[in-house]
């Protein structure tokens, strides 16, 4: 018979979700932990990536027990006036190695799958078939929720998993090739070799609107992949919209989300790098503190975690300036002069900035010399209200 009480509750079981309930699984083995989501697997289907400087020891630790792609020779970036190789290693993490790892270590009947959500409470959860489940802390980790209350806009993106049928010859990733044409928004295509006759291609687009052409992303890729002499056969895709926030009333939208007695973390909490929407640095940081708090009350982890929001939105408003000047400071299809300015920079501020850890030297060498886009425009865009984020993905 389903068990129908637990200790912890998990709604969403995507990488925060996830990486928590193993957080606590190895911190505190004797909890009983559901893990719910609406999907057939946890993980979704997703790639994870971040920089080896993104993560101390201690929080890389949590990802110790899963296969995981790294490449220690560092990664190239190509713009249309500027290239540079970097030395920084970096790290991949596919969602079906996730997944694996959770149904592997995860006590036996902990994860729900095809499991949506109706309702959350102090006391539990309810499921949209009407099964309610009991449990003494609920977590929220159901993905971000759009908000009249945040302005910003959106990263879209289509990938593609291809076993090419010669060596494709790539030693380390391309995080940002921005020599493409860039179709009305900041364009670049990032290639990861996977094995020396496989490569994940995904095309991004920092963009005003969330919505996702499948079929033109699927020839853009293809018109890439001929270009560079790849072709073979497709092991997989993935498709994602991601926010971009650059400002609003954070408090309100906190208000808006809050379920009294009940926890929120990841991207719903606002637990995301603001302008390059990484997570996952942050959704290891989270597992570990809740891990450590997990014997609050719900109430009491509910406000331990929004403080902690709070003050991530607090530290983070650099890269939110940086965002509204993306967005709002010149024409969408000059958008790549702005990381083509910043990848000029020297390597260790580049890799603060990508763990959100920018000094106040690094900030103001962001600033400084001659800027990306006109001084009027990117006043213009820092005194704008910014576009509300109420579009649905």
């Amino acid at each position: 018979m389903r068990k129908n009480r637990h200790d912890i509750a998990i709604a969403g079981g995507g990488l925060s979700g996830g990486l928590i309930a193993l957080a606590l699984r190895r911190a505190r083995p004797e909890l009983d932990i559901a893990l719910l989501e609406a999907g057939p697997t946890p993980g979704g289907n997703h790639r994870w990536s971040w920089f080896a400087s993104d993560l101390d020891s201690a929080a890389a630790s949590l990802l110790g027990t899963m296969h995981l792609t790294r490449w220690d020779q560092g990664y190239d970036i190509r713009f249309p006036a500027y290239a540079r190789t970097l030395t920084s290693s970096y790290h991949s993490l596919a969602s079906t190695d996730f997944a694996a790892v959770l149904a592997q270590e995860l006590a036996p009947g902990s994860i729900r799958c095809h499991a949506p959500v109706s309702a959350l409470s102090a006391e539990g959860v309810v499921l949209k078939n009407g099964e309610r489940i009991a449990a003494r802390i609920v977590i929220d980790c159901r993905g971000f929720e759009p908000s009249r209350h945040l302005t910003g806009g959106w990263q879209v993106f289509m990938g593609r998993h291809l076993r090419t049928s010669e060596p494709h010859g790539l030693t380390r990733p391309v995080i940002m090739d921005a020599q493409v044409t860039q179709h009305g928004a900041y364009r670049f295509v990032y290639v990861l070799p996977l094995a020396h006759d496989e490569l994940f291609i995904e095309d991004t687009y920092y963009a005003d609107s969330p919505v996702l052409d499948r079929s033109t992303l699927e020839r853009r890729i293809d018109a890439y992949c001929l270009q560079h002499g790849w072709s073979g056969e497709q092991l997989g895709h993935e498709t994602g919209v991601l926010p971009v926030v650059t400002g609003g009333n954070f408090r309100a939208w906190q208000d808006s989300l809050r379920i009294a007695g009940v926890a929120r973390a990841g991207a719903r909490a606002g637990f995301v790098h603001p302008l390059t929407s990484y997570t996952l640095p942050q959704a290891v940081q989270t597992a570990h503190l809740i891990a450590r708090e997990i014997d609050l009350p719900g109430e009491q982890l509910a406000a331990r975690l929004e403080g902690e929001a709070a003050r991530h939105w607090s530290t983070t408003g650099f890269y939110r300036m940086l965002g509204s000047m993306l967005f709002g400071a010149g024409a969408p299809d000059q958008r790549y002069r702005i990381f083509e300015h910043f990848y000029r920079l020297p390597e260790p501020a580049i890799e603060r900035f990508y763990a959100a850890r920018s000094t106040l030297a690094d900030k103001a060498r962001v600033l400084v010399g001659k800027p990306p886009v006109s001084v009027r425009g990117a006043i213009r865009a820092l005194l704008a209200s910014g576009a509300p984020m109420t579009e649905r993905t």
